[in-house]
């Protein structure tokens, strides 16, 4: 893995654990030699993980629509910064720029973009590791819906184990290096789940 794609928040939340994680998890990819893609934003959790691996003087691609350029949120330190019209664009750029995905702590924009690449991988549109770092059991909720998914026939098995989780930096990288995409089918029958 040469370049991963972090989803977050452009708040800090709550608790200061979520912004001393994400320097962190910016500081250990620059120390790997991973270069972070992700929203260019210098606000909340985004800015803080650029921070971090620029700390380390790593390397950041930020993508960024023109519109909240426009709103003075562009990160302006980074190694690299593309600019888009749309958001969907952004998030097309940036599926292609990465190696895999890691989700942070965050709103409905973070959501959204993690349940789009999740989606894609499950349609096996990508065969890239999908990864939530769960600070603090920030996402034990989203965790305990994704089984209940599973339970209740909407989701395969198989297609819940393609979410890679731990509250852990090294242990979640390790599990995104030796990861292997399903190659079963995607659709759920009444006979099959």
């Amino acid at each position: 893995m040469k370049n991963i794609t972090v989803f977050c928040g452009s708040s800090f939340g709550t608790d200061k654990i979520y912004e001393e994680q994400a320097f962190l998890l910016g500081q250990t990819l620059a120390k790997q030699n991973i270069q972070l893609i992700y929203g260019g934003s210098e606000t909340g959790l985004m800015g803080t993980i650029a921070n971090g691996v620029l700390s380390e003087n790593g390397k950041v691609t930020g993508v960024l629509p023109h519109f909240l350029q426009a709103k003075e949120v562009a990160h302006k330190s980074l190694t690299k910064l593309i600019l888009v019209e749309t958001m969907h664009e952004r998030k097309t750029k940036m599926n292609e720029l990465c190696d895999g995905v890691i989700v942070l702590p965050g709103g409905y924009g973070t959501l959204e973009e993690f349940f789009e690449m999740i989606t894609w991988a499950q349609l096996g549109l990508h065969k890239k590791p999908i990864a939530i770092l769960n600070i603090d059991g920030f996402y034990d909720d989203l965790i305990n819906l994704v089984q209940n998914m599973v339970d209740k026939g909407f989701l395969k098995k198989v297609n819940r184990d393609m979410l890679l989780i731990s509250d852990r930096i090294d242990d979640l990288l390790e599990k995104m290096r030796n990861y292997e995409a399903p190659t079963v089918g995607n659709w759920i029958s009444k006979d099959k789940t």
